[in-house]
């Protein structure tokens, strides 16, 4: 039986009790911690791995946990360092820097970091453990384990059948020898955007745009450049400007299930944007993020596929609908470009660990597989409704813009004057978390945002919960 303890809390409360042991002194029994606790014997593994990590424990396999004999910490310096010449070492620009080098990772860490215990998450980026395929996964992993040379070294480029099985779910004329493995969608994202624009160079973005990519840009001292987007995705007139006002050779997109609008790009803007970025002799780097996260019904091939010429430049990956520890996605391109990509992965990371590529395969290739996909695709539209239907019901005046078919989350537009930053904080109070628009945007914001996930919810009570705790913090400042 769980009681809910975490395994962090657990922590917590082992390592007051460890320091009533003698070093050396063997603790309780993982058993006897479970029935103590009430707790599942995984949760008292994590536990005990954490005061491990922090030198308090030893476990030795078959013989138990004991108290360390050594200190847990380190002594403390006699004098505390001092890093403050750091701060002109990393500000200073030389003289023919174009553009400077910023690392802002905010807007990315919006999404990534975990609320306190009882915050309702609608601002995650990933699926809610009730939505990840745990048992496949672990399935996955010790079939991976079994397979001969396992630990080897794998090929630069990625395991052969898992490229192979990349090409044909892209489809199109994408083959194997097109495919390059990476470490999920931002490792790739950040070696096309060093691969394809220099230091100082322009790049062009959709407005608004995916934070991760816009903190890529800028920590390689490139200058992003907001093309606006409408219910029907970025505006081709717009982006021929764009690139005929900056001489950019890079144009960055999600044509589906955009990150943060959920807009589609129409098919005959999908023709547009190939044909304008190839004019302008530019690449156009294609995240398809939402792919494997669509609600259900018919989806537009990938851009790549159906473009013969090189110009797109594609970026996948198999983390947002499994796992954010499942870091393995995929960079697909034609001609030289790929040579160039494979030699920033080599020198920046070497290669994708072999284990995450095998246990990769043996998911996509597992009976579980097109049956997690539809449970995931059962789940998100099921969350998403509730959604829609808590803030018709509970915030009226924050209704979203564009109801997508697919992905994971609503962009909301807010009564101008609206402060996000302190909608945010009221809301954090309350008890829900949730992403405020402004680091989704370039240049200076039309509108008040909010982006709402609904991917990171236990389920659709959770969702109408976490909507009257917002509607709750709308009202205390005025909102409503």
């Amino acid at each position: 039986m769980n009681n809910g303890i975490s395994a962090e809390d657990l922590a917590k409360l082992l390592r007051d009790e460890v320091k009533r042991f003698s070093p050396g002194e063997r603790l309780p029994s993982s058993r006897a911690l479970v029935e103590r606790f009430r707790s599942s014997p995984v949760t008292v593994s994590r536990a005990l791995a954490v005061l491990a990590a922090e030198g308090l424990v030893v476990t030795r396999p078959g013989a138990g946990t004991y108290r360390a004999r050594g200190p847990a910490v380190p002594a403390v310096p006699v004098r505390p360092a001092d890093t403050s010449w750091q701060q002109i070492a990393l500000s200073a620009e030389g003289a023919g820097d174009a553009a400077p080098r910023t690392v802002d990772a905010s807007g990315v860490l919006a999404t990534l970091t975990a609320p306190p215990p009882g915050v309702i998450a609608l601002n995650g980026g990933y699926l809610h453990p009730t939505l990840q395929p745990e048992q496949a996964l672990g399935a996955a992993l010790a079939r991976a384990a079994r397979r001969p040379g396992a630990w080897d070294r794998p090929p630069m480029a990625g395991l052969t059948p898992l490229r192979a099985w990349f090409a044909r779910e892209t489809g199109g004329t994408v083959g194997t020898a097109n495919v390059l493995i990476t470490a999920g969608g931002q490792a790739a994202l950040t070696t096309a955007l060093h691969a394809l624009a220099a230091p100082g160079a322009p790049v062009l973005l959709e407005s608004p745009s995916y934070p991760g990519a816009l903190a890529v840009a800028r920590a390689a001292g490139l200058r992003p450049v907001p093309v606006p987007v409408d219910a029907d995705g970025v505006r081709p007139d717009l982006l021929a400007e764009a690139f005929a006002a900056t001489g950019a050779r890079v144009f960055f997109c999600q044509p589906l299930f955009q990150n943060p609008t959920g807009t589609v790009l129409g098919a005959e803007r999908r023709r547009q944007v190939v044909g304008i970025a190839r004019a302008a002799g530019a690449f156009v780097v294609e995240d398809d993020f939402a792919r494997r996260l669509a609600h259900g019904g018919p989806l537009p091939p990938p851009l790549v596929a159906e473009d013969q010429d090189g110009t797109v430049v594609h970026v996948t990956s198999l983390t947002k609908p499994t796992s954010p520890s499942l870091r393995v996605g995929a960079l697909i391109a034609r001609g030289p470009v790929l040579e160039r990509l494979r030699a920033i992965q080599v020198v920046d990371s070497f290669f994708v660990p072999r284990p995450l590529q095998e246990a990769a395969l043996e998911l996509v290739g597992a009976p579980a597989w097109p049956r997690h996909l539809r449970a995931v695709a059962a789940g998100l539209r099921e969350r998403s409704a509730a959604l829609l239907a808590a803030l018709g019901r509970e915030l009226p005046c924050a209704e979203p813009e564009y109801a997508p078919s697919g992905g994971y989350h609503l962009w909301l537009r807010l009564p101008f004057g609206t402060d996000e930053t302190a909608l945010t904080a009221a809301a954090l109070s309350q008890g829900v978390a949730v992403a405020p628009g402004r680091p989704y945007f370039v240049a200076e914001a039309p509108a008040p945002h909010l982006r709402l996930s609904f991917a990171d919810t236990a389920n659709v009570d959770e969702v109408g919960e976490g909507v009257r705790r917002l509607a709750a913090a709308g009202a205390s400042i005025g909102l409503g």
